[in-house]
């Protein structure tokens, strides 16, 4: 295929450092507790006053896992007692009510989106007891015109239980699977059946699943690339839809899970980049185009459809082709994008519980944007998605010089430019397939934020 990326050693060693991983512009770090639930709703009212009132796009936190996985750095609650889910539910649930008051009734919800934690650590009927209330809440269309997502632990299901995923209305899966291989899966505490999650995907495309993803993960304790060159084989094998492959970035002092992994049974930087090659190389040959940061998707998909037509976005929840969403975020730490403001709901469910026994909506942090941000916002949007940067179309818009603007970040994106990176001319800021795995570095030029403070709490480019 002639949008193949290529993989450039030196250069990524060049430009590899720490940077976000751009979801949100501002990222979190910049979220402030002068930000509140009256802010929040606000910003809600105003957008219900739009001319013509944004679609929503919703996600539901759950926080719940059996196990723990010794490499996550999720929001989670690790607890083999079902019941402890009960008073969550029933808390999410009026948070549900709460939200759906706010929003007009003809604003329809287009995305619904289950993550975790592992959401199927509830029971059929208690996820079937949840949706309801959504539909109750929202105007929700017939499944089959809404994108309905949901993260699964293959563990937690067999085939009942994935065609009942698919009779509640779920239709895209993501199996979270890291790794095939026995000796890496007892290292991170996460051991599964290989033909097990083979059988649950061969399950879900016969419950006619629109989209089935695999997450994997790089740079985990004993991999090599020898072992993860037959774990993309058996990945490749399975035939999903997506693959999103995660640098699995080590972080004891701010995760402490992950204190349970041995810095030596890492691999190498030099073993890791290694494998990162190993994985941008074989899936491209297998017939999946490179999407940006850690994800790929096959030719027929909507990501690359999007991406081809310039309109593919990115959120919280990765890359999306819902651009034009307000996204409504409920349950403990979810964050929400409503117009140009952030919010971030509390994190324990104690704290959770205090807001809505208040009948408050738990928003304890955010950030409203200045113009500034909105324009930024949408420079790094445009290059972290569609590698592209109409930089005439953005001077008409926003009533800028753009060489003026970014005087400060041409001297850096020059020499990105000169290293191969970039194509920078007056009209158009374009990256190359030697640059689109050093997007982030890119785009950090525009980060005003990194440019007044450092900051060493992201995870590195690669």
């Amino acid at each position: 295929m002639d949008n193949k990326v290529v993989f450039n050693k030196e250069l990524i060693r060049r430009y590899d450092t720490f940077g976000p991983r751009y979801t949100s512009y501002p990222t979190a770090v910049q979220f402030t507790t002068d930000y509140d639930d009256s802010d929040y709703l606000r910003w809600v009212k105003h957008s219900n006053e739009d001319p013509i009132p944004a679609p929503l796009s919703l996600y539901l936190h759950i926080p719940f896992c059996d196990t723990i996985c010794y490499y996550c750095g999720c929001s989670k609650l690790v607890t083999k007692d079902k019941s402890k889910a009960e008073p969550y539910i029933q808390l999410l649930k009026k948070e549900i009510r709460m939200q759906g008051a706010l929003f007009a009734r003809d604003r329809e919800v287009t995305q619904i989106h289950w993550g975790g934690g592992t959401p199927t650590f509830l029971n059929d009927e208690q996820i079937y007891d949840i949706i309801a209330c959504i539909r109750e809440n929202f105007n929700v269309p017939s499944s089959d015109k809404v994108e309905f997502g949901i993260e699964v632990d293959p563990r937690t299901v067999d085939q009942q239980r994935i065609k009942n995923l698919a009779n509640i209305g779920f239709n895209r899966i993501s199996f979270g699977v890291q790794d095939f291989d026995q000796d890496v899966q007892q290292a991170v505490n996460r051991v599964q059946i290989t033909e097990d999650i083979k059988q649950r995907i061969d399950d879900a495309r016969t419950q006619h699943f629109q989209s089935i993803n695999i997450d994997l993960m790089y740079g985990l304790p004993h991999q090599t690339l020898e072992s993860f060159s037959k774990t993309l084989d058996t990945t490749i094998e399975s035939n999903p839809d997506r693959i999103a492959i995660y640098n699995y970035a080590h972080l004891p002092e701010m995760f402490k899970p992950q204190r349970r992994i041995k810095e030596e049974d890492l691999p190498s930087p030099e073993e890791k980049l290694n494998i990162l090659q190993l994985c941008i190389e074989k899936l491209q040959d297998a017939g999946y185009v490179y999407i940006g940061m850690d994800h790929f998707a096959k030719e027929s998909d909507d990501l690359v459809k999007a991406q081809q037509h310039g309109s593919l976005h990115r959120n919280f929840q990765g890359y999306s082709t819902n651009a034009d969403c307000d996204m409504i975020a409920m349950g403990v730490t979810a964050i929400s994008r409503i117009g140009d403001n952030y919010s971030q709901n509390v994190r324990t469910i104690d704290e959770y519980k205090s807001y809505l026994d208040q009948d408050r909506i738990p928003v304890f942090r955010g950030i409203e944007l200045e113009a500034d941000d909105v324009l930024r916002r949408e420079i790094i949007n445009d290059l972290m998605c569609n590698n592209n940067l109409d930089i005439e179309k953005l001077e008409r818009r926003w009533g800028i010089k753009f060489k003026a603007y970014f005087e400060s970040s041409l001297e850096d994106l020059q020499q990105m430019a000169d290293d191969g990176l970039l194509n920078l001319e007056k009209t158009r800021l374009s990256i190359t397939k030697t640059g689109r795995l050093l997007a982030r570095s890119i785009c950090m030029q525009f980060d005003r934020y990194l440019q007044e403070k450092q900051s060493n709490r992201f995870s590195r480019v690669i």
